[in-house]
């Protein structure tokens, strides 16, 4: 008989019933919001407070910004914008030959796109300032083929502000474009191919194919590179400061985290940056989602690669070939500084500069290496700053691995197989860190782990940047580098069935017992590809370096160091380039793993 008096479910059961909210789902969700509650969103949060209050009470007096503040804002946007634009120029046509056509030699030359991604633009512009310096190796060059006369030499990227900036673009452009050619590249793979037969047969050429059909069809992943190589063009602050282009955004906050006590402006600075990348990406999103290109489903279709014959050769091979040239000047500009004789030693500096006034270094010599490791003072041989910066960053990047191994499974393994609440807002969260620039996040962490109401504490006390900034590093790198573990994991997680998983779990096996025992397994090589990724990058990581590790000496990591050497006098460039070698050596090993493991699902790794 049915009992019509039965109590209904309330809204809140049946709002739970739709998700697998055990104990331990329940729990896991705690804490991750913690995680980012306490490291992404409280630095943000205190930002916010300090430069919207004063003394408790709301003050927008700071956002009035003077004449300097404006001009670096305008030098910022400027300088995003002419490299997104330069970018966008060299990976497009690189995009294409590379995907519409066949030829031999296609795989070697895929690979040297990676070139760039293997060593930071900042210890780049060492060697690139050495090359186009006044009597630096293109000068030489122009004056022996009489291009050039010796009165007439300059120093390209150096002395005036519109050569800094040129400096800043060119180098920037070399480094990024391939994250926009992974995109892009990805996006023109998916085109239909079927659609471009049809309007090939319709009579349209070439160029009006690619221009109605395959460009709109790209579009999603060319303005998925474009709003990463803009907000990183936009906030870098490692190249600027190389090239002494110093009236840009990201240096004035590096000034300002120094003095935050009394620098109230400076969270205001940094606010407005948060709203302008807040901004330009949006506005991209919305420019890209205005007009609705879609494929309509299909089923396996063949490639659309054609072969490259005669003319087309030619192209394709002087397309890829310059600018790989072009991609591998700063490595090639580095390594030869790295191994020039820098002159005679005595007293304890360079009296000479041999690498001057010729094509190529006069004289070779491996001794810089050598002092990445020991030291001379005197007559004793003493442990180099250098080398201990490489042991900082191993420790400090090893950890942050760690950190986004654990983090990453667990919240691919969240987002893939469970039904959980605000599931879109999680993945977002995790995928913060790659829209939001790095300087903005070290200041953040800098003021409110450094002066602000955890500075004394016991529980947070340990983390003040002031006093050892080892353990803020290791959160800072963890976090700007989860989205790429959380990414790999996630691809590794969709492309596993569940059925083996379900299989286990009619077994009697626990979801922890299940995970370890048979998912993990299946997703190992994704797994190392995203681990590899986050040690390498975090090894080379520019912005949280230079401003956390620069308010206690003895914790210095590799690039601060490398930064400090590029401005030391006698023979700096050299032993920073010889850092910047051994930079190289470690993220093309990684990169070149990863490549291997993931193939064209890299892209996705760069997508906010």
């Amino acid at each position: 008989m049915h009992n019509t008096n039965s109590p209904k479910p309330s809204s809140w059961s049946r709002w739970l019933s739709q998700y697998d909210l055990t104990w331990r789902t329940s729990l896991i969700l705690a804490l991750l919001v913690a995680f980012f509650g306490l490291f992404l969103v409280y630095p943000i949060a205190y930002v916010l407070r300090e430069a919207f209050f004063l003394g408790g009470e709301f003050n927008i007096g700071f956002f009035r910004l003077d004449e300097q503040e404006r001009v670096e804002i305008w030098n910022s946007t400027l300088l995003a914008l002419i490299t997104t634009i330069t970018t966008t120029i060299v990976s497009l046509p690189l995009a294409y030959v590379l995907i519409r056509y066949s030829f031999p030699g296609k795989s070697l030359l895929q690979g040297f796109v990676l070139v760039p991604m293997i060593m930071p633009p900042f210890v780049g512009a060492v060697g690139i300032k050495q090359l186009f310096a006044t009597f630096g190796s293109v000068n030489m060059l122009m004056i022996k083929l009489g291009i050039m006369d010796w009165d007439t030499a300059i120093d390209w990227f150096g002395g005036s502000e519109l050569r800094k900036l040129g400096g800043v673009v060119f180098l920037g452009t070399l480094h990024l474009y391939p994250i926009m050619y992974l995109n892009v590249a990805a996006a023109l793979a998916n085109v239909d191919p079927t659609l471009e037969d049809a309007a090939r047969n319709m009579g349209a050429g070439r160029w009006k194919l690619f221009r109605t059909i395959s460009l709109p069809l790209m579009m999603p992943g060319y303005f998925a590179g474009a709003i990463i190589v803009f907000i990183w063009a936009f906030t870098d602050l490692g190249t600027p400061l190389m090239f002494e282009f110093r009236d840009v955004v990201a240096v004035r906050i590096f000034d300002s985290s120094r003095e935050l006590a009394t620098s109230q402006s400076a969270y205001a600075l940094v606010v407005i940056v948060i709203v302008l990348t807040a901004g330009f990406f949006y506005l991209a999103k919305r420019i890209s989602g205005s007009r609705r290109y879609e494929m309509m489903a299909r089923g396996h279709t063949g490639s659309l690669e054609v072969p490259a014959r005669g003319g087309q050769l030619a192209i394709v091979y002087g397309t890829v070939l310059s600018i790989t040239f072009l991609a591998i000047l700063p490595h090639i500009s580095v390594i030869l500084t790295s191994v020039a004789e820098a002159g005679t030693w005595s007293g304890g500096i360079y009296e000479t500069v041999q690498w001057r006034g010729s094509i190529l270094p006069r004289e070779f010599t491996g001794e810089h290496f050598g002092q990445v490791f020991v030291t001379r003072s005197g007559e004793q041989s003493l442990t180099s700053e250098g080398f201990q910066s490489i042991k900082n960053s191993f420790k400090y990047s090893v950890a942050s691995t760690l950190i986004d191994i654990v983090l990453g499974v667990t919240l691919a393994w969240m987002l893939t197989r469970r039904r959980i609440p605000w599931k879109n807002l999680l993945d977002a969260t995790a995928m913060m860190p790659l829209a939001l620039p790095g300087v903005v996040m070290a200041f953040g962490y800098v003021g409110s782990f450094g002066i602000g109401p955890f500075t004394e504490g016991r529980m947070f006390g340990f983390m003040n940047p002031r006093v050892n900034p080892t353990w803020l590093l290791i959160i800072a790198y963890a976090v700007r580098r989860l989205p790429y573990m959380m990414r790999s994991a996630y691809a590794g997680f969709e492309q596993t069935s569940v059925t083996l998983e379900e299989a286990s779990h009619n077994l009697g096996a626990s979801p922890s017992r299940t995970l370890m025992k048979i998912t993990l397994p299946l997703v190992t090589a994704n797994l190392i590809a995203g681990a590899i990724l986050a040690f390498s990058f975090a090894m080379l990581e520019v912005s949280d370096s230079l401003i956390l590790a620069g308010l206690k000496s003895g914790y210095d990591p590799i690039t601060k160091v490398i930064y400090e050497f590029s401005t030391r006098l006698s023979d700096g460039q050299y032993v920073a380039s010889a850092m910047g070698v051994l930079a190289m050596v470690l993220l093309t090993c990684t990169l070149l793993i990863a490549a291997k493991v993931l193939g064209r699902r890299m892209g996705d790794l760069f997508r906010v």
